[in-house]
């Protein structure tokens, strides 16, 4: 496995007087719909093409609902799906309420086998 870079010259926003740096950006080579997974799936099991879009869909549907409800999504060695809050501070406890929460962020943990998987990645540039 193979993934590509560019290179890019970035400046500090903290300090726009401080030296630009060089570094490497990672370059996508394209996207994967969720009909071309369903289809690799059904290649590498006993599963039809058809089945796996309705179990994935169904999964899409499933995760983000069970975080609504305030639940980690563990995905076994795929990895975990969890909700991060931005929040504008109170000076007392009594004073924090829901209405500072201003921004809910989905967070993913990848598990042992995709650590795995992403430890063999080899970088080349584009």
């Amino acid at each position: 496995m193979s993934v590509k870079f560019n290179v890019v010259e970035r400046g500090r926003p903290a300090d726009p007087q401080a030296p630009k740096k060089f570094y490497p950006s990672i370059v996508y080579s394209g996207r994967v719909t969720l009909r071309q997974l369903a289809q690799e799936i059904a290649r590498v099991s006993t599963v039809s093409s058809a089945d796996t879009m309705a179990v994935i869909e169904a999964l899409l549907i499933i995760i983000p609902d069970e975080l609504a409800n305030g639940n980690i999504v563990e995905l076994g060695d795929f990895g975990s799906f969890w909700l991060q809050s931005k929040a504008e501070g109170s000076d007392t406890p009594d004073d924090v309420d829901g209405d500072q929460i201003t921004r809910i962020l989905p967070r993913f943990i990848p598990g042992k086998e995709f650590k795995q998987v992403l430890d063999t990645v080899e970088y080349e540039r584009a």
